[in-house]
């Protein structure tokens, strides 16, 4: 049953959040910043970047070119500490059922806690369970690299094939490719997510069937897209090594369903597990995050799962000044809940975290994309942040005009690398100077005096720069973070991965909603499900939308042709 203490403590203010002194002391503050210029502020205090600054380990989370100032910060400290998060973060480390919806725990935590204490849930150490798999994970990474793992017939396992999709298939493929430098061995990774039939096709004409192995990632081990490939990448196997041919030494599984897994045919052995405390989209720490240590090698993986632990014990130690997940979280609160903000923006300047901003989408909008509170009661303010991004470079050439003269609020989030392993280094110290000075870019901006004085040194003449000059002024004060870190290794981006899941969970607080459950993913599915019988004319259904009738009749008739 769900803790009544911690009941007590989420559902402390049901009404609504914006009741509170502390909200209604922000939105007072808020009417003073009109005037508030980011220039300005740093031109009258040389402390202001140490002051807005917090370095943990080799990395550095600059906040100074934000629309803020100290009284800013210790309201929003306020707010924190009026909406229980102390209680909520203790709540989250503890055990106890923070994910209320499911009445279970949110311990991802635990996947990576490193101190070598007991981690209870429900009365019992899982902590134990948790090393258990670690181990088995370990020996088949070892076992792989070292040719020993054999398939059917005898050949030695050169491709890992991952079928999953979500939070069983982003985080590894971010943290593979963000980490390419780390690789190790000489086994293939692959990864197979897309339903549409080309992703998989594409793989198995890759791949020797005598040599692969495929690895199912399923919580449940019954979502629809994953069973859909894993039983055609099967009956692949079957038709490819014969039809009498025990297939098992091929297959593979991650899930919380050990049944499903036996019925599918994955010899214990190869059987992974993980619990329902643990979310798909926390799971990277987990057996989830097997391909990335096989790509990488276990102690890099277990390098990764200290940046984590070393990210989690900040999280719940640190006062919330100089708390790098907390105050991240409270400035998203006060851009989204106070400025209108339509959402982030995340700009890494490195290629290797080309997947990173796609990793965060599932992240921040799956997790506070929600419209009710614990208790059920329907929110009156704005939740969740629309987040997308690209990589630095890219985005310069596509969305970056929308952040420097567009009419929409957005925060910005850089992230950059100082050291980069690269055949041509002067090319790195092009991608830092870019990402610093399109960070100072936003803040600053562009004065029509600017404009005049640049466009008169350039020789035009009155009239062209009367039309030309409004469009090239940019207003500035776009506020912006900057995570500096030393290099890209498997603790950074530990360290990384687990600061925007606390910086979520810290919003989620604030908001009064839950940050664990999708319920609504499911009538999508579950409609997805009615319908493809219908598609491939195995079924009809009698009661549809108009426009439903009227796509599959066209579907119908533009079948193969």
């Amino acid at each position: 049953m769900i803790d009544i203490d911690l009941q007590l403590t989420l559902d402390q203010d049901v009404q609504s959040r914006v009741q509170l002194e502390s909200w209604q002391a922000l939105k007072a503050h808020k009417t003073t910043m009109s005037n508030l210029n980011l220039h300005n502020l740093f031109e009258e205090s040389s402390q202001r970047f140490q002051s807005f600054s917090i370095e943990l380990d080799n990395l550095l989370f600059d906040y100074s070119k934000n629309l803020l100032t100290g009284r800013t910060i210790k309201l929003l400290n306020d707010l924190a500490n009026d909406c229980g998060l102390s209680e909520a973060i203790e709540a989250l480390f503890s055990g106890k059922h923070v994910n209320t919806t499911e009445d279970r725990p949110a311990l991802h935590t635990a996947l990576r806690n490193l101190s070598g204490s007991s981690i209870l849930v429900d009365g019992k150490d899982v902590m134990l369970d948790v090393w258990q798999e670690l181990a088995k994970m370990q020996e088949l990474v070892e076992m792989l690299h070292r040719g020993e793992i054999y398939g059917t017939t005898g050949k030695p396992i050169t491709d890992v094939v991952n079928i999953g999709v979500g939070g069983s298939d982003l985080g590894s493929v971010m943290a593979i490719e963000a980490l390419s430098e780390y690789r190790q061995g000489d086994v293939s990774l692959h990864f197979v997510s897309s339903i549409d039939g080309t992703h998989l096709t594409d793989v198995l004409h890759a791949v020797n069937p005598h040599t692969t192995l495929f690895l199912i990632s399923s919580k449940s081990f019954t979502t629809l897209d994953t069973m859909t490939n894993a039983r055609v990448a099967r009956q692949w196997l079957i038709e490819a090594l014969g039809i009498n041919t025990n297939i098992e030494n091929h297959l593979a599984g991650v899930s919380a369903n050990d049944e499903g897994m036996a019925e599918f045919g994955i010899p214990e052995k190869n059987r992974f597990y993980i619990w329902d405390w643990v979310g798909g989209r926390y799971s990277l720490a987990s057996a989830i995050g097997l391909p990335v240590a096989i790509s990488i090698g276990f102690e890099n993986f277990k390098e990764m799962l200290e940046g984590m632990h070393r990210m989690d014990c900040h999280f719940s130690d640190t006062p919330f000044e100089q708390n790098m997940p907390v105050i991240m979280g409270l400035l998203g609160i006060w851009y989204l809940n106070f400025f209108d903000a339509i959402g982030q923006v995340i700009l890494p300047y490195d290629s290797r975290m080309h997947r990173f901003p796609a990793y965060l989408q599932q992240l921040e909008m799956e997790s506070n994309g929600k419209g009710v509170t614990h208790s059920g009661e329907k929110v009156g303010y704005r939740t969740g942040a629309g987040t997308w991004g690209e990589i630095g470079p890219n985005a310069q050439h596509s969305f970056y005009q929308l952040l420097h003269q567009g009419t929409r609020f957005v925060l910005a989030d850089f992230l950059v690398p100082v050291n980069r392993k690269s055949e041509f280094p002067g090319h790195h110290g092009l991608a830092l100077a870019n990402c610093l000075a399109q960070s100072r870019a936003l803040m600053e901006g562009q004065t029509g005096d600017q404009v005049l004085k640049d466009l008169e040194q350039r020789g035009l003449s009155p009239e062209e720069i009367d039309r030309i000059l409004p469009h090239k002024v940019l207003s500035g004060n776009k506020p912006n973070n900057l995570l500096l870190f030393k290099r890209l290794d498997p603790k950074t981006l530990g360290m990384l991965v687990a600061l925007y899941e606390h910086k979520v969970y810290v919003q989620s607080v604030i908001w009064d909603i839950n940050a664990f459950d999708q319920w609504g993913v499911e009538l999508g599915k579950q409609l997805a499900s009615e319908l493809e019988p219908v598609i491939n004319a195995d079924a009809t259904v009698s009661r549809l939308d108009a426009s439903t009738r009227g796509l599959l009749n066209y579907i119908e008739q533009w079948r193969n042709n």
